[in-house]
């Protein structure tokens, strides 16, 4: 079972954020290296990196890929309002859709929020399509991302209270 918000910020002590820092800035860092790099036991390092896999805290490896070099260079955001009664038929669908990369529920007006990508806008036309034909999506809305001016990251918050 995966962890709250709150629950995992319980969970991080001054340990797990040095240890996190450390693959923040090289995420193939060996276990061994993190360990003599932080003064730490080997086994300290393996089994906290272990609990925080499975406790959910980690993003998988594959997200390091960028959809660019897989010849998905173009992002849009897809807003989508659903029916109601659909929501687990929806998101079952929109989870079979390779390009959607993320799917939020945010609170407001909007069901779900998707972050797609697709090859080029034709295709991006494409992508939406098969979002909008999901059972139980009654509307969507695409924006275009033009650029990103802040790529994702979390080396500011391992190091904020």
């Amino acid at each position: 079972m995966k962890a709250t918000v709150i629950e995992m910020a319980n969970l991080l002590d001054e340990t797990d954020r040095r240890i996190l820092t450390v693959l923040d800035g090289d995420p193939r860092r060996p276990v061994a290296l993190i360990a003599q790099d932080l003064g730490l036991a080997r086994g300290t390092v393996h089994a906290r990196l272990e609990r925080l896999e499975s406790g959910g805290y980690l993003r998988a490896h594959s997200s390091r890929v960028l959809p660019r070099a897989l010849g998905r260079g173009v992002s849009a955001s897809i807003m989508v309002e659903l029916d109601q009664h659909q929501i687990t038929a929806a998101i079952n669908a929109l989870s079979r859709v390779p390009e959607v990369l993320e799917c939020f529920a945010p609170a407001g007006d909007t069901d779900l929020l998707l972050r797609v990508v697709a090859k080029d806008p034709d295709d991006l036309y494409r992508v939406a399509e098969v979002v909008r034909l999901c059972p139980g999506i009654l509307r969507t809305s695409t924006s275009l991302f033009l650029r990103e001016v802040i790529p994702y990251r979390v080396s500011a918050l391992l190091h904020a209270d």
